[in-house]
């Protein structure tokens, strides 16, 4: 017995509280899961509305972003068609 001791040196309030926690969870973990249930799904209807959010702001800006980039390009072509001395006009033919 001798070696046991030595071998659980300090650890005799430890293993107590352990034991104690085995014989009272399966009491304490159903009411306590009634408990978190309503906070666990309360939380993740959270982290779904807030990615909905997110997933409707990141359309918004990709279709201003592609908005941008359109118009940029459009103007590019303008500037091109000045340079070569063709006009708007000329080319709707007005």
């Amino acid at each position: 017995m001798s070696l046991l001791e030595s071998a659980t040196k300090g650890w005799g309030g430890g293993i107590l509280v352990g034991i104690g926690a085995a014989l009272v969870a399966p009491i304490v973990l159903p009411a306590a899961g009634a408990t978190v249930r309503p906070l666990a799904k309360g939380l993740i209807w959270g982290f779904l509305a807030a990615a909905e959010k997110v997933r409707e702001l990141a359309a918004e800006t990709r279709e201003q972003v592609n908005d941008l980039v359109a118009e940029v390009r459009s103007e590019q072509g303008d500037g091109n068609a000045a340079a070569s001395g063709l006009r708007r006009s000329r080319q709707l033919g007005i």
